[in-house]
């Protein structure tokens, strides 16, 4: 291709590749660390001591606030800085919504054990362990890799980079929840019964119980809202 086939003013961008993969990562790290907790709902995010610790620069940080906020995760207030979003209760059951299509989907097409088998039997078990240790957050976690494992059984990138960003929408959903372990614990004992379906190669049965399971999360979190968000 000769230089009059480029489009005009093109090169000028040659400066912003770098940038923005930069504040993609940024943003990644930013996006892991809301899906762990670190940043709960409401934290005002400074672009001070974050581009300090991540070493980048203001405008870097800016960018990656930008996708975040796309994303739901952030929100910026006008003259006041930026925030971890409070997701509201429509925005619980849009993410349920969502979850109860792209998991059931995900494991109804299996029809023998999945060759992820030892994955997923590991998230239940450090849901076990964290349960025993009364790590109600630690269990928390274990849960969403418990999912995030049952997604990935489509083997889809895309599939794959939804549930990414439903996850840390999910950990902000949580922080609505007085009592984790309340909310964690009654669906350990359904982690381990999808797992042993999921061993037989059962993906119809395996989508029914996981139906029933986020319909009963879903529930309960709406329920959670109206206690502690009311009007939400």
């Amino acid at each position: 291709m000769g230089t009059e086939d480029t489009p005009p003013g093109l090169a000028a961008d040659r400066g912003l590749l770098g940038r923005t993969s930069t504040a993609e990562r940024v943003a990644g790290v930013l996006r892991t660390r809301i899906a762990e907790g670190f940043f709960p709902p409401g934290s005002r995010l400074s672009e001070q001591d974050i581009g300090s610790a991540l070493g980048v620069s203001r405008n870097t940080l800016r960018e990656s606030f930008r996708l975040l906020t796309h994303e739901r995760l952030l929100v910026h207030e006008l003259n006041r800085g930026v925030f971890v979003r409070m997701p509201s209760v429509e925005d619980v059951r849009d993410i349920y919504r969502v979850r109860k299509i792209v998991e059931c989907a995900a494991v109804r097409g299996v029809t023998g054990k999945p060759g992820s088998y030892r994955r997923i039997a590991g998230t239940v078990a450090d849901g076990d362990r964290a349960a025993r240790e009364a790590r109600w957050q630690d269990l928390g976690t274990a849960n969403i890799r418990f999912h995030t494992e049952l997604v990935a059984l489509m083997d889809s990138a895309r599939v794959a980079e939804l549930m990414q960003g439903l996850t840390a929408e999910l950990r902000l959903v949580f922080h609505v929840m007085a009592d984790p372990r309340r909310f964690h614990e009654r669906y350990l004992p359904r982690n381990h019964e999808i797992l042993t379906v999921l061993e037989a190669g059962d993906g119809v049965r395996s989508a029914d119980l996981l139906a029933t399971y986020l319909d009963d999360a879903e529930a309960q979190l709406v329920e959670a809202y109206a206690e502690r968000i009311p009007g939400k």
